[in-house]
């Protein structure tokens, strides 16, 4: 569950949230309407360290962006045999096959530090395609050159 406060540095006016996930690879092909729409969509999340953000084999309904902090994708969280995939930062995003793909999640998520995330849900990527078909493609098409 996410914290809410004052801990961390929010990122509270659209424009600056547009600012920061046009420097995000996955959007960098997007015109500044599309990145405007998931800039206003994005929901602000704040997690302390070692917090859980999404359990393994939970169905997906989110992808996160990193503002801030360390996010680590674990296999079999809590487990004898856990294993820490690996470790991302700012500027990394997560997440997003579970939107994309309509599966579950494929490992777990946990903070390493304090983290203040971006969250987008599927919905606001359907949104993206009702408006902005063709931006959706160039969106789809960055995701399947990252897998």
């Amino acid at each position: 569950m996410p914290i809410v406060g004052d801990s961390l540095a929010m990122i509270t006016t659209p424009s600056a949230r547009q600012e920061f996930l046009e420097t995000i690879p996955i959007f960098a092909g997007l015109n500044a309407d599309a990145v405007a729409e998931i800039a206003l969509a994005a929901e602000e999340a704040e997690f302390r360290a070692g917090q859980i953000i999404v359990r393994e084999d939970e169905p997906g309904n989110r992808m996160f962006i990193i503002h801030s902090g360390r996010v680590q994708v674990v296999k079999h969280l809590g487990q004898p045999r856990e294993t820490v995939l690996a470790t991302f930062g700012a500027r990394d995003f997560l997440g997003e096959m579970s939107i994309i793909e309509c599966v579950a999640r494929a490992a777990s998520l946990r903070t390493v530090e304090d983290s203040f995330l971006f969250a987008l849900k599927g919905t606001d990527l359907y949104h993206l395609f009702r408006h902005q078909p063709d931006q959706y493609a160039k969106f789809r098409l960055a995701y399947r050159i990252r897998i």
